[in-house]
């Protein structure tokens, strides 16, 4: 009884705090527009500046600047031609280099990866609307949440126990049922066809390779949460490492499927 209380001894945080963020990003997405853009532009200069707080611990300034520096750049890019966008996204990664000691790869491939996912989430938004956006939230938030509950009910092999010791396989397996469960509602609606359930489950798979990604670098660095701004959660990056890896992918194969498949 009481390992299986510790299981769930974090559940109640998770869900309250869990509960206000889908709410406001529900909020932002369905006004999308600047309201959105400043959304995501707030969101990814915190991960940031939680990204330098772990690997540059005490510099209070250089991590605010490096968050402050990322936030602008993002907010500023949505309104330029895309060609002039692309090396302006990549500044904050060259800011934060000349920042650091140490870590610098860790910095630069994360930073990238938050202001791409950043932008391609906006994209997403501007052009194709709320319900594209919508469907690529739900893909990760449920890829999360089944995981999560299946990983604690079911147990099982571990994913990669000497990286993330609670993920276990079974949650992994069933975070891709959910999200082909996603794709296969969209794809009724949107009357794309099975090609949506694929793409849902690759979309659910790139986002376990963010989380996972950012559990080696946090292991790396020895420390549990990215920060602790969100009770239950840890930090956004925390929260958001699924959507960086998904919004990523989607970005690059939209460019081979034109995504929407068969909208396109």
């Amino acid at each position: 009884m009481a390992k299986s209380a510790e299981q769930w001894s974090d559940l109640g945080a998770r869900m309250g705090a869990g509960a206000f963020m889908v709410v406001v990003g529900l909020i932002g997405i369905w006004l999308g527009g600047h309201v959105f853009h400043v959304l995501v532009a707030l969101i990814c200069g915190i991960m940031v500046w939680e990204l330098g707080g772990m690997l540059r611990p005490g510099a209070r300034h250089v991590q605010l600047l490096m968050g402050g520096v990322t936030g602008a750049v993002m907010l500023l890019s949505i309104y330029l031609p895309v060609g002039l966008a692309m090396p302006l996204l990549l500044l904050p990664a060259f800011y934060g280099f000349s920042q650091l000691e140490q870590h610098r790869t860790i910095f630069m491939s994360f930073t990238v990866l938050i202001l791409l996912a950043g932008y391609g989430m906006m994209q997403v938004r501007d052009d194709m609307g709320f319900g594209w956006l919508l469907w690529l939230v739900l893909v990760v938030v449920v890829t999360d949440v089944v995981g999560y509950f299946a990983g604690r009910t079911f147990g099982g092999p571990k994913f990669w126990p000497a990286v993330s010791p609670k993920k276990t396989w079974s949650g992994t397996a069933a975070g891709w049922i959910g999200a082909a469960l996603v794709g296969l509602l969209f794809s009724i609606n949107s009357g794309i066809g099975v090609q949506l359930i694929g793409i849902s489950i690759a979309v659910s798979m790139a986002s376990q390779m963010g989380d996972i990604a950012e559990s080696g670098m946090k292991r790396k660095m020895g420390v549990k949460d990215s920060s602790n701004l969100i009770p239950g959660h840890g930090g956004l990056m925390d929260r958001f490492d699924g959507m960086l890896g998904a919004s990523v992918f989607l970005l690059i194969i939209g460019q081979f499927i034109g995504f929407p498949p068969g909208l396109g």
